[in-house]
């Protein structure tokens, strides 16, 4: 498998800005963005001109790059309201996908009280033109990719209010290295591995310390542990990422996650001293441990061909009408 290269101090900066938004509160007042002096300023940055975006291109659906880098056209938004998910963060304008992603999560959230979990409190997904964000994610740029709580959906439907404030249940215990008994559930193994053998998952991203529970309750078939990847934080949460869609040539995917489960030794480094106390190290050394997480999570969009590094970037003609950039620029 190629693994892709990626400087320690990008993936460092993925690593950050999970963290940050975690528990992040959205409002109950949204304002707009005050418009941009020069949109047209080639120096204006990306994330700038996709955030003023509120509404998609309304053009055949389209993933375009891939998910560190990109756009999306013909996005589609989950709804609020569903018989067995509800959508947190309302006000971030969040709740965009590609068509299949949306799909997989209905198909998801109606399967999922089967398996003993009432339904789906859903986070982020995607910008109405994809693209990157002011704040928190690296990826979630072409709607291919979901936030999914590890907090059971309620008997009732939540206030606005509630999905703006209230906090996602965080799972994982105060040392790091194992998940919470109080908390962590055999219902919290069967929503997750739900996720993992739906064919249109790539993988899923998850807290190792919840990676590690997995792979001590896997069931009697663990082919589905190897979508699981140990990952930073993801401890109130698990990120779904799903195969780029059939006839959707400008989105380009990751190499296929190795076919173990990914329960030895490369699970075994995330609990060593300096990667579970890394926030005490320097920043050198933090940069190092996230480039080595990263080799180990095939998380880069490094190694794409010429002509797609072009279709990704915010000047990149693929690009340009999710942001108005002028076909000449």
């Amino acid at each position: 498998m190629i693994r892709p290269v990626v400087t320690g101090l990008s993936v460092l900066a993925i690593a950050l800005a999970a963290e940050a938004v975690a528990q992040e509160r959205g409002t109950l007042n949204p304002q707009p963005l005050p418009p941009l002096a020069d949109p047209a300023d080639p120096n204006t940055p990306a994330k700038e001109l996709f955030a003023r975006k509120p509404e998609p291109v309304h053009l055949a659906a389209r993933a375009i790059g891939n998910y560190v880098h990109g756009c999306l056209a013909g996005a589609v938004a989950l709804p609020i309201n569903g018989k067995t998910w509800q959508v947190m963060r309302v006000s971030r304008n969040r709740n965009w996908g590609h068509p299949d992603l949306i799909r997989f999560l209905e198909r998801m959230a109606n399967k999922v009280p089967r398996v003993g979990w009432p339904g789906l409190l859903v986070g982020d997904l995607a910008q109405p033109r994809g693209g990157p964000m002011l704040t928190g994610h690296t990826s979630h740029q072409i709607g291919l990719d979901a936030d999914i709580w590890l907090t059971p959906m309620p008997d009732h439907a939540l206030s606005r209010k509630e999905r703006e404030e209230m906090s996602a249940t965080n799972v994982v215990a105060a040392d790091r290295t194992e998940v919470d008994p109080m908390v962590w559930t055999p219902a919290h193994v069967a929503v997750i591995r739900a996720a993992a053998e739906d064919p249109a998952v790539e993988r899923i991203f998850v807290n190792a310390a919840i990676k590690k529970a997995l792979c001590r309750d896997p069931g009697s078939n663990p082919a589905w542990l190897h979508k699981v990847r140990p990952w930073w934080h993801h401890d109130y949460h698990f990120h779904v990422r799903i195969h780029c869609p059939a006839g959707n040539p400008d989105c380009h995917g990751q190499p296929p996650p190795p076919p173990d489960d990914g329960c030895g030794k490369e699970l075994d480094w995330w609990f060593t001293d300096a990667v579970v106390h890394r926030r005490r190290a320097a920043p050198q050394a933090r940069a190092a441990l996230s480039a080595k997480a990263a080799d180990q999570a095939d998380r880069s969009a490094a190694g794409l061909p010429a002509g797609a590094r072009g279709a990704v970037t915010k000047t990149g003609p693929l690009c340009w009408p999710a942001i108005d950039f002028p076909s000449g620029m």
